[in-house]
């Protein structure tokens, strides 16, 4: 699996697997892990960490493989934070946690943002990050934290590609969560897509993702069924090229599909 590095010089896997609203969390963790995956990604108002972990018990992948995030999901205080990273990895059956982020930018984000910098000092936390900031609200957080999120994870796909934000994350890495746009505006049916998906013997989901990974973007495409996650890691054997870049660019509306932003 290609990977990124980190601003800290950690390397990320660019595509993982999302573990939101799965009916059967360690079935569907074990077989994205079976198939390739490595970056799995997970949070505490997914109410699953737990089953994360006993996945990746099961599947006796060496922890050095494998790449596990999960998020904070509500506003806490400094001591609060600590406590929560303490129940993660307590439910996540891990002594460390590759990515920490903030799922929100919540009142109190700085200061739960000090005690994950506490813990990425101490070795906890190998990359700290935030998610759903805005370009004005990652500017207003980053100017008061002394250590730069590694990663800002963000609705991102074909039809948002987050320019506003991109320009101003000079050194920290954008994540694509819903990378298929949750199938709203017509995804799966774009004739551009589709397409470009034909000349490349691909299907649209694939090529979503090949053109977010060409663009720098670690991606978490979620499905249960397995041959769906197969098709999706499937996308290391090709490139797009300029003229299809260019086609799918012209697909931005620079707007959230979700109303989040």
């Amino acid at each position: 699996m290609p990977s990124v590095i980190l601003n800290n010089g950690v390397k990320m896997p660019i595509l993982g697997y999302g573990t939101y609203d799965l009916s059967d969390t360690t079935k569907c963790v074990l077989d994205a892990l079976s198939v390739g995956y490595r970056l799995l990604d997970t949070a505490q108002m997914y109410g699953n960490e737990e089953e994360v972990g006993e996945a990746v018990r099961i599947s006796k992948v060496p922890l050095h493989e494998l790449f596990i995030t999960t998020k904070l999901s509500q506003n806490m205080s400094y001591k609060e934070t600590l406590k929560s990273i303490n129940v993660a990895l307590k439910k996540l059956k891990l002594e460390y946690i590759d990515l920490l982020l903030i799922h929100g930018a919540y009142s109190s984000s700085k200061q739960m943002y000090k005690a994950m910098e506490e813990l990425y000092e101490n070795g906890i936390l190998r990359a700290i990050g935030i998610s759903n900031f805005t370009a004005k609200k990652y500017v207003d957080f980053v100017k008061d934290v002394k250590i730069t999120p590694m990663i800002n994870q963000m609705e991102t796909h074909v039809f948002f590609m987050q320019k506003e934000l991109r320009a101003v994350m000079k050194d920290t890495r954008l994540e694509a969560w819903s990378p298929f746009a949750n199938g709203k505006n017509g995804y799966f049916s774009n004739l551009v897509l589709d397409r470009i998906a034909k000349k490349h013997g691909k299907n649209i989901a694939q090529i979503g993702l090949r053109y977010l990974i060409q663009n720098g973007i670690i991606a978490i495409p979620k499905t249960s069924k397995k041959s769906r996650m197969i098709e999706n890691i499937d996308i290391f054997d090709f490139s797009l090229d300029d003229e299809d870049l260019t086609k799918i660019s012209h697909l931005d509306t620079n707007k959230s599909l979700f109303g989040w932003y």
